[in-house]
């Protein structure tokens, strides 16, 4: 499965053999008569430059050389240059090239690189357009078509589309849309930014409108920690006409995952939402409750945490910053932010 997911990534973002020799358009049918007598009219050429001369980027003759010549990777490696700098006309130029070097039909590695390079050149439309040309085998060629064409939909803000396609993906299946890392952007030192599916599909249910849904999603997550607590915070967030007694706890299986992982800003946030949400709806002991524990965290992160960093590097006081660590670690101990109160 592991080995099957890496491939599918890799295959989505187009890392490809570089394809040798240039790809031509089909021949186009005989002129008519009028035609051959008037002559075929000039191409037009541009009224100035694609781009304005900025040091680091490409010369004007080499990218109109380029924009003839140029293979799907040249042409990707120019998509990228231009959207650095914004050179609004050369990304154009270079998009209306990308949809016209390779009329289908085209193997499958080409469908995809040529899909790439138009998302690297900000034309969504265009990606999902050259994708809608090949039909996939079902099985792995499948799936890596499927990201392909979620990659065009995200990045064109068709959310209906993605989370269409996310479900076609895993069949909605939690445990599966938490296997699959998606790719969102490459970083400037060249690592791979990448999301859980599940937490992206829930990201288009809540644009679309469907919360209950996107609520049941995150909440069918396993993974614990941090991104648990985050998972259960929006839950209960988007569950709004749920008893207030369920959400305040799901609020606190989100502390609880927090204090695991010893995050206590992201704590002290769940601590300040959970306190809205109960003054907001109830008032009395219960909205004390909250804001006592809140204050009782705070005081004890800032005390406990300054007093642990102070003493963990020192031999003779190991025994303290280990008691100071577990303290840290058990909000429902004794004394606890989370311990049951009086």
């Amino acid at each position: 499965m592991g080995q099957r997911r890496r491939l599918l990534l890799a295959v989505a973002l187009a890392v490809l053999p570089v394809l040798g020799g240039v790809m031509t358009p089909v021949e186009a049918k005989l002129p008519l008569i009028g035609d051959l007598l008037r002559g075929k009219p000039a191409p037009k050429k541009p009224s100035g430059p694609s781009a304005p001369e900025v040091e680091g980027s490409m010369p004007e003759a080499e990218f109109q050389e380029l924009l003839k010549t140029g293979d799907l990777q040249a042409l990707n490696l120019a998509c990228q240059e231009a959207a650095s700098f914004d050179f609004v006309t050369r990304l154009r130029l270079l998009q209306q090239r990308l949809l016209e070097i390779a009329p289908a039909p085209q193997p499958f590695s080409v469908v995809l690189i040529n899909a790439n390079a138009l998302l690297s050149c900000r034309a969504p439309e265009g990606a999902l357009a050259v994708l809608n040309r090949y039909g996939p085998a079902p099985g792995l060629e499948r799936e890596q078509w499927l990201v392909q064409r979620w990659r065009a939909a995200q990045a064109g803000l068709h959310h209906a589309l993605a989370a269409q396609l996310l479900e076609q993906l895993t069949a909605g299946a939690p445990q599966v849309l938490e296997a699959i890392a998606l790719p969102l952007q490459v970083r400037e030192d060249g690592t791979l930014l990448t999301k859980p599916a599940l937490d992206l599909y829930a990201e288009h249910l809540i644009v679309l409108g469907r919360s209950k849904e996107a609520a049941a999603v995150l909440l069918g997550g396993q993974r614990p920690g941090e991104l648990a607590a985050e998972r259960l915070r929006l839950a209960a967030r988007l569950l709004e006409r749920l008893p207030l007694a369920e959400r305040d706890q799901l609020m606190e299986r989100a502390l609880d995952q927090a204090a695991s992982v010893q995050a206590w800003g992201l704590a002290a946030e769940l601590l300040e939402q959970q306190r809205n949400l109960i003054e907001s709806e109830s008032g009395g002991a219960v909205a004390q409750r909250a804001r006592s524990r809140l204050v009782k965290l705070s005081q004890r992160v800032d005390d406990a945490y300054s007093e642990w960093r102070l003493t963990r590097q020192d031999p003779v006081k190991t025994a303290r910053a280990e008691q100071l660590q577990q303290q840290l670690r058990s909000p429902r101990e004794p004394g606890g932010h989370a311990a049951p109160q009086p």
